[in-house]
């Protein structure tokens, strides 16, 4: 009987040691064992608060600032372009003056085979807003249809591409993380319409010896659909091979010269610095 109690004890206290854990599979279908990890709010501990005003606080004053209308610059952002000149830009290929097409309607278009388009400034943590559309009439097929990117440090690349009736790779269509995440959805307004994108994007972080601590994150809202939801940036986005993760600080906003005559246009280009 004595031997009986014992085993039965074991086996409760191995039940109470699973439940605590936690099991996952990996790709290769090996079982991997993890301890659950409880989250602990120490502001939220001791004495239990028995006022309101005890859970009530004035500071930090939060900062007031005015939105912009119908997507246009809120009045801390940093205005990139308003279709009147190409001044915050330059060539990325040589730091010479941008030699895109700057049109009468406010926006400018990709002047082919000039190259890559950046901003003069460096930027880490941001809030991004832009609008694109593909051009009338519609084009070739895949990839070679109004294909173009934004670029957050010049090295992470969110697609933009004419997708409608025009299928390719879905981690390479319009709203992924090029070649590495797939968009929740496919929001493109009808060719020739201006798209809206709005991107939060958090930079990684490098220790002293150049190694990633932390990824970085990109949130994309497209045409105000959720696209891509605080996805893992698992690196940079090479049309050729596995993403790379070079140690950087802050970098410009990058736009693409896909160098087959794609006659993307944008306009109205602002960041918030986060």
């Amino acid at each position: 009987m004595k031997n009986r109690n014992v085993l039965i004890l074991l086996v409760a206290f191995l039940g109470i040691i699973s439940c605590q854990e936690k099991v996952t599979v990996d790709a290769g279908g090996d079982a991997i064992t993890a301890k659950d990890s409880v989250i602990v709010y120490e502001e939220f501990m001791g004495e239990e608060p028995t006022t309101p005003e005890e859970t009530e606080f004035y500071e930090p004053k939060v900062a007031v600032v005015k939105p912009g209308a119908a997507g246009s610059a809120p009045s801390d952002a940093i205005v990139l372009f308003d279709g009147t000149s190409l001044d915050n830009w330059i060539s990325a290929n040589d730091s010479t003056a941008a030699k895109w097409h700057l049109n009468k309607d406010g926006s400018m278009t990709v002047n082919d085979k000039t190259g890559n388009i950046q901003t003069k400034q460096n930027f880490g943590d941001v809030q991004l807003h832009i609008e694109w559309k593909s051009p009338l009439p519609v084009q070739r097929e895949g990839q070679n249809r109004a294909n173009s990117g934004v670029f957050l440090n010049g090295i992470y690349e969110v697609q933009v591409l004419d997708q409608n009736d025009n299928p390719t790779y879905v981690n390479g269509q319009v709203g992924s993380i090029y070649k590495q995440h797939v968009p929740l959805a496919m929001a493109s307004v009808p060719t020739g319409e201006w798209n809206t994108y709005d991107i939060i994007y958090h930079a990684p972080e490098f220790n002293v010896d150049g190694g990633k601590i932390k990824s970085g994150d990109i949130t994309v809202i497209h045409n105000g659909v959720l696209v891509q939801d605080h996805v893992e940036l698992k690196g940079t986005t090479p049309y050729v091979g596995w993403p790379k993760n070079p140690a950087h600080g802050k970098g410009p906003l990058l736009l693409q010269d896909h160098g087959d005559d794609s006659r993307v246009s944008f306009r109205n280009i602002w960041v918030r610095e986060l």
